[in-house]
């Protein structure tokens, strides 16, 4: 049932993108015949394939996980959904959010003694790891909006001195 969901997904997913098969395989660095039989539900892709095939599609790979049934979300898939359907996100900005969430997820099911990996097939990241890689994505944002307004900030006071200077020799 997961195979052919994911693979109608893929299709859905590529034919959204105006992207071919053959170029989605290249992309993806599989075989066209392979793609198509992940597409129709005979073959079900790997977690490296699926991460892969997302990066080409520029989608999630957390929600590409959980398409494949790779990732459980016991609430159902409203948290997942929201944050892929919503517009207002750049791609990085849903992959962050999925990772993180995920993160959560897992260590709290750790710390319950509990193991959310069903397959084994998705990758498994410690988590400190995963919140340092989100702390980096939230400095790396921080430092771009400080490059980009410092140059502002100091046409501001240059167009302030400037203006002090004239009043002071008038």
């Amino acid at each position: 049932m997961a195979g052919r969901d994911i693979g109608e997904f893929i299709r859905e997913m590529r034919n959204n993108a105006k992207v071919s098969l053959r170029q989605l395989a290249d992309q993806a660095g599989v075989s066209n015949p392979y793609l198509s039989q992940i597409e129709r539900g005979l073959r079900k892709p790997s977690a490296e394939v699926l991460q892969q095939i997302a990066n080409a599609l520029k989608v999630s790979t957390p929600l590409m996980y959980l398409r494949a049934g790779l990732l459980n979300d016991k609430d159902g898939p409203g948290t997942m959904a929201a944050i892929a359907g919503d517009p207002d996100l750049t791609t990085r900005q849903k992959q962050t959010l999925t990772e993180i969430y995920e993160a959560f997820r897992r260590e709290n099911a750790r710390s319950r003694g509990e193991d959310l990996d069903d397959g084994g097939d998705a990758p498994v990241v410690v988590f400190d790891a995963e919140v340092a890689e989100a702390a980096e994505v939230a400095e790396a944002a921080e430092e771009a909006d400080t490059v980009t307004e410092a140059p502002k900030a100091r046409a501001r006071q240059r167009r302030r001195s400037t203006t002090e200077e004239t009043s002071e020799e008038d």
